[in-house]
């Protein structure tokens, strides 16, 4: 059933939650997918926008035995949009009802409360997503979840123990960097694996593009509402473009070198997109991370219309140089020429035939890694420190998320400015 707004809650009655596995889900063979004699998956949507939407079609074409029977999205027009185009795309997968819908800020728990649902989309604003993957392996669901996985430390922590517990109690957790699940880059590290380019020695990555959408403030919103509805403006809720988007391009970056990055010295601004439509992010950074073994990677993203685009890795090794489009230029030539299946629905294949086998993958820890690195170089950029993986990871407090969750005033902190801004 639709639920009412809740009542406010303080950010510690919002994470407390327990961390007990119980045997039974830990048991191979008891994952949700064998009530009444059947392996069907049935998915539930946290997060009903159009990634999340996209992500459960995805999922629907992934294998046969799958449908979507639960909803969930803070907002009931949200979840009418998603409803709707479930129903054109999928119409015999969708067996969503009205009493399998839910909103409001807490209505993810009763959606995970529901034992048909054993596979959870998790695509809200990334500011929700320890929350929510907590809940989800707490609930025993196996899960797919968009990146990134979080937007400060203490969520990054958060978000890892949560992935441990999923592993011991078997449950599948895939993420949305779905270049892990597409051929080219597939082949492409195979390559580099076996020496191809030789040692790797710098590297580059790149995700600039023009603008994107951005929601105005109606008439009527409450802060908390309209900062939702617009969350790529909001630390709090993106984390930044550089969290949000270039994550893709680090991640493949942490896949090639085999680690996450030492250190970070990073700059940044907000030069073209400065209303308060905006919210409190920058439009352009510039991180330079150093890696293990001295390897320097040079990374840059923009949203800035009208400029030049490149959305690209390189890496650059001593006998040639892997681009990640899926060539190699050097003393070993080779080209990704084959047919690619869409990796977007790839990565439900690999997640869904992993949980079926009763060998669950886990992805948690190397999307959180990922994720974390692209903090970094907001962070520094942020703040102008350059800062060390190590005390990020082991010591910084950095938490972003609200006082109290509710539909109700929420100022906006300010855009940072780095040498003013703390270090936390």
């Amino acid at each position: 059933m639709t639920k009412a707004l809740p009542s406010a809650w303080t950010r510690r009655e919002f994470l407390k939650t327990t961390a007990a596995a119980s045997l039974a889900s830990a048991i191979p063979g008891r994952l949700g997918l064998h009530a009444a004699g059947s392996d069907t998956i049935k998915i539930g949507i946290l997060g009903c926008g159009g990634r999340g939407t996209g992500a459960a079609l995805d999922a629907v074409r992934a294998a046969s035995g799958i449908e979507v029977v639960a909803l969930y999205d803070p907002f009931q027009d949200r979840i009418d949009s998603s409803l709707k185009r479930l129903r054109e795309s999928a119409p015999d997968k969708t067996k969503v009802t009205a009493e399998t819908c839910f909103t409001g800020l807490d209505g993810y728990r009763d959606l995970l409360a529901l034992p048909e649902v054993n596979y959870v989309v998790l695509a809200a604003p990334p500011g929700f997503r320890p929350l929510h993957f907590q809940a989800a392996v707490e609930a025993g669901k196996h899960i797919f979840t968009e990146k990134p996985v979080a937007v400060d430390p203490v969520g990054i922590r958060k978000f890892i123990a949560a992935a441990d517990l999923a592993r011991e109690k078997g449950l599948g957790v895939v993420a949305g960097t779905q270049r892990r699940h597409q051929k080219r880059y597939l082949e492409l590290m195979a390559r580099v694996r076996d020496g191809q380019i030789g040692d790797i020695v710098a590297a580059q990555c790149y995700w600039n593009q023009g603008d994107l959408w951005v929601k105005l403030r109606e008439p009527g919103m409450s802060d908390m509402e309209w900062q939702c509805r617009n969350w790529l403006y909001f630390t709090w809720l993106s984390g930044d473009h550089i969290v949000e988007q270039h994550v893709h391009n680090i991640d493949v970056v942490n896949w090639a070198v085999g680690a996450p990055p030492r250190t970070a010295l990073g700059m940044g601004g907000r030069q073209v997109r400065t209303g308060p439509e905006f919210g409190n992010v920058f439009d352009h950074f510039a991180v330079e991370f150093e890696y293990p073994n001295g390897v320097r990677v040079a990374s840059y993203c923009r949203q800035t219309k009208g400029c030049a685009d490149r959305v690209e890795e390189r890496l650059v090794g001593t006998k040639g140089t892997a681009f990640g489009y899926g060539e190699i230029r050097g003393e070993s030539p080779w080209k990704f020429e084959g047919e690619e299946p869409n990796p977007y629905v790839q990565e439900h294949v690999d997640n869904i035939a992993a949980i079926r086998a009763g060998r669950p993958l886990n992805e948690g820890r190397q999307v959180a890694e990922s994720t974390m690195a692209a903090i970094l170089g907001r962070m520094s950029a942020y703040t102008g420190r350059a800062i060390s993986w190590d005390w990020a990871m082991a010591s910084s407090r950095l938490d972003l998320s609200p006082a109290e969750y509710a539909f109700g005033p929420l100022a906006v902190e300010p855009v940072a400015v780095p040498g003013a801004t703390p270090l936390i």
